[in-house]
């Protein structure tokens, strides 16, 4: 199950913020578009999704994950297929759009929701697996873009991206996940009846479950979704224009290509170690390193000046990112339950896709006016370390009912 789930997390990547940054410079200069104009379309996408996020989030309490991750790959590949076809900016907005709006909505909840409610006791760990196969996609779509770009067009990259989502997520998504474990007669981290009744055990009896209306209506709630919200803004910022940024500081496209594989290779060691980090330390301490780390690395990136430099900052920034990407499934669902968890989600996930949406626009916006992206990871750096300050503030909620 968690391997099917892994799969939907891999493909979703033919949307990736990481992956258009490989598409930037080839698409730009045939169609003769801007950067703001590319980076755009993930502002669009990442608007449109936070829009989606609420229903989605009621989709995936409602209905079968299994039907909802499906339908949403299924129409993330026939999306990526078809920007292999656009000629136009507004047909490229709504195709990369709608892969956007899946990325960020039905398969990001659902996925992560799913994995909340089949572990409890190893959820931090569990989430940490889940988020490491999206770093095989982080490695590998953008490799294989490249790749396909070097020897034929950026126009087959589309078409193979979107046919490989189609055949690695579509079969596993179908026939294996299922919404949660009681309902195939089985209990969250494979406990047995007797650990479920094990007062002394972290079991799913243990689990506080807070409705919507009362989730909302916690400071808490807020304050990990406005500051989760910074962090992705840093996250997209960065991810579109990362090869970009490489390129322009006049180092080798082959150094810009190992600088996002190493970005995506730590996203994936990263997860795992966040996973089990969240084990043992309170949320909000994991968050604030993570936020404090990303902030930091960002800054130190207007200094990158060869090879080893690329490869270092990268490598910690995949960790950063893996952190942004672990840390609010498990929180969410250790502070407010497994029942309502993805509505809940839905309520909080714009933060993210809007945040994305500025991101991904604001660097594209002052590289137009500076030519550079240096001022803007400047911003982030700040934001990041501001970020970090907010977390601390933060302390679990308590269930007055």
């Amino acid at each position: 199950m968690l391997f099917s789930l892994g799969t939907s997390q891999i493909v979703r990547n033919s949307a990736a913020s990481l992956l258009i940054g490989v598409f930037i410079i080839p698409m730009g200069a045939e169609l003769g578009w801007s950067r703001t104009l590319m980076a755009g379309a993930a502002s669009a996408g990442g608007l449109a999704a936070s829009v989606a996020s609420v229903p989605a989030g009621w989709i995936v309490d409602k209905y079968k994950t299994q039907i909802v991750i499906t339908i949403s790959i299924l129409i993330l590949g026939l999306a990526t297929i078809s920007l292999s076809w656009v000629t136009t900016p507004l047909a490229f907005y709504i195709a990369y759009g709608i892969g956007r709006v899946l990325f960020n909505s039905t398969i990001q909840i659902g996925s992560s929701v799913c994995v909340s409610r089949w572990f409890v006791q190893y959820r931090g760990r569990a989430t940490g697996i889940l988020y490491s196969c999206h770093s095989i996609g982080m490695l590998a779509f953008p490799l294989i873009a490249w790749l396909i770009i070097q020897f034929y067009d950026w126009r087959s990259a589309w078409f193979i991206l979107g046919l490989l989502a189609l055949i690695i997520a579509v079969p596993c998504s179908f026939l294996f996940i299922a919404h949660r474990p009681e309902d195939i007669g089985l209990l969250p981290d494979g406990q047995t009846d007797s650990e479920y009744q094990d007062v002394n055990n972290k079991s799913i009896s243990e689990e506080l479950n807070w409705t919507l209306k009362e989730a909302v209506n916690t400071k808490v709630l807020w304050i990990l979704a406005a500051s989760g919200g910074i962090l992705f803004l840093l996250q997209s910022g960065m991810n579109v224009h990362q090869a970009a940024l490489i390129l322009d500081k006049g180092l080798a496209p082959w150094v810009a290509i190992m600088g996002v594989s190493c970005n995506a290779i730590f996203t994936g060691i990263g997860s795992i170690i966040w996973g089990r980090v969240l084990e043992f330390l309170p949320a909000k301490f994991a968050y604030a390193i993570d936020a404090l780390i990303l902030g930091v690395v960002l800054g130190l990136f207007t200094l990158i000046s060869g090879p080893i430099s690329v490869f270092l900052l990268s490598s910690l920034f995949g960790i950063a990112i893996a952190g942004i990407l672990c840390i609010p499934p498990v929180t969410y669902a250790n502070y407010y339950g497994r029942e309502h968890l993805g509505k809940i989600r839905g309520v909080t996930e714009p933060f993210i896709s809007i945040g994305q949406a500025i991101g991904a626009l604001s660097s594209g916006i002052i590289f137009d006016l500076y030519q550079s992206y240096d001022v803007a990871l400047l911003i982030y750096c700040v934001l990041g370390i501001v970020a970090s300050v907010s977390f601390l503030t933060i302390k679990q909620p308590i269930y007055k009912n």
